[in-house]
């Protein structure tokens, strides 16, 4: 048998699948409400509303998919086919978001990439647990992570200066993007032989009541953790283009650049924090993240605009100019957001880790689903509550900065009663014989 290791070329390869969810994300998060905003005309609270549907689609496909998965025997494996039937809908429907004229048309578009792009996310992230053993699985997903944040910046880097000549070439980008993407995947990425037998499981309903009876309820406190941190996140993620444009007074494609400081040093710390993680624990590292987390927003709320947009030194590429024509320069604000994206990898890198070591190999799938179970409803609750704060307080985006630190202080203290969730070396030479 061989020795129990992690196998890095393997993982890069598998994060490009994650890379192409990212990208078509990033695009969608940045510019879709500024379509809903100034082509279609519609309210905060309805473009908040607007925003949470491709989180409703995947509140109620993400999870069965995830346990069908674990269920499907094929030749290709469990998880393969559904992202060879779901990317490429997908990359068809989101090319053509952007040269949707009527509102009704667009609507059927967004639906058509949400219902496609839900179908497949699931088993391309289950993928990750299934080659890779406990002990190493916080290294893996910020490996895979490290790849998806790359998709983000590009999404909102590359994303922001393409926007500038037309709105149309960041989707177009996005679509060649994630069919590349699901392309690697189907070429490099080889299922373990496992599970060629079908065996009977739980479902995700039975799945979901055995984490609520647990006498110990660490596996409760992580999901409903992960609930409330993505509340917080979600929402400022939803509507920081519109908060640049109103509060701090940037253009569509500077407000884009500027959160893209955020991914980006998400990116640099996602392979770290998982050997952080290897080393001082999960749990830890998780609740370190969101202290961080509610530093940055609780100073995003109370230093004024013209403070956020001191320029603090040139920062090409990410920075922002402060005059037309100017250097590009990382702001107050780009600092803030360079440590919203540490305490982000810290929380994100760890926590899918966490929820599938809390079952065996053969139910990753199923777990896989009720992590997006939570994230996805707390992505629904998060921007339409945010969306009627911004309204009720006569739609000022600076609002969110302070609702948000509120939710991730209830996920930290939910964190400091959990006991479970920690890398199982017991389980290294059943999965690394795969490898």
């Amino acid at each position: 048998m061989s020795s129990a290791r992690l196998n890095y070329g393997k993982t890069f390869l598998l994060g490009f699948g994650f890379f192409g969810v990212s990208v078509i994300w990033g695009v969608y998060n940045a510019f879709v409400p500024i379509f809903l905003a100034d082509k279609f005309g519609l309210a905060p609270a309805l473009i908040g509303f607007f925003m949470t549907l491709d989180n409703i689609a995947a509140l109620f496909i993400q999870p069965p998919v995830g346990a069908w998965s674990d269920r499907l025997r094929t030749p290709l494996g469990r998880r393969i086919p559904f992202i060879l039937v779901g990317a490429p809908v997908t990359a068809v429907a989101f090319g053509l978001i952007p040269i949707a004229a009527v509102l009704p048309l667009f609507v059927a578009c967004t639906s058509t990439l949400l219902l496609s792009a839900a179908l497949w996310r699931t088993p391309v992230v289950a993928l990750m647990p299934d080659i890779t053993p406990s002990q190493f699985r916080s290294q893996a997903n910020g490996i895979i992570n490290f790849m998806g944040g790359v998709g983000t910046i590009v999404a909102l880097q590359t994303g922001g200066m393409l926007y500038k000549m037309s709105p149309n070439f960041p989707f177009w980008l996005g679509s060649g993007l994630v069919l590349l993407a699901a392309l690697i995947v189907y070429l490099f990425i080889e299922e373990p032989k496992e599970y060629e037998t079908i065996e009977k499981q739980p479902g995700m309903f039975q799945s979901l009541k055995e984490v609520f009876n647990n006498p110990d309820k660490s596996g409760l406190r992580i999901l409903f953790a992960i609930f409330f941190w993505f509340i917080g996140f979600s929402a400022v993620e939803t509507f920081f283009t519109l908060y640049a444009k109103n509060h701090l007074g940037l253009n569509e494609g500077d407000g884009a650049t500027l959160l893209s400081v955020l991914p980006l040093f998400f990116v640099l710390f996602a392979i770290p924090s998982g050997f952080i993680a290897g080393k001082i624990g999960r749990r830890t590292t998780i609740a370190t993240g969101l202290i961080i987390l509610v530093i940055m927003l609780v100073l995003l709320y109370i230093t004024p605009a013209e403070a956020l947009l001191t320029g603090i030194a040139p920062l090409p590429l990410v920075g922002i100019p402060l005059v037309e024509d100017g250097p590009r320069m990382l702001t107050l604000a780009g600092v803030l957001l360079i440590l919203g994206g540490i305490g982000w990898a810290f929380i994100n890198i760890n926590s899918l880790p966490m929820i599938v070591d809390l079952t065996s190999a053969a139910r990753i799938g199923t777990f896989t689903g009720l992590y997006y179970l939570f994230s996805t409803l707390s992505a629904i609750v998060g921007p339409n509550m945010n969306g009627w704060a911004v309204q009720l307080a006569g739609n000022n985006y600076n609002i969110i900065m302070l609702i948000a630190p509120f939710f991730m202080l209830i996920a930290f203290s939910l964190m400091m009663g959990v006991k479970r969730g920690e890398a199982v070396v017991s389980e290294q030479v059943s999965v690394s014989s795969n490898q």
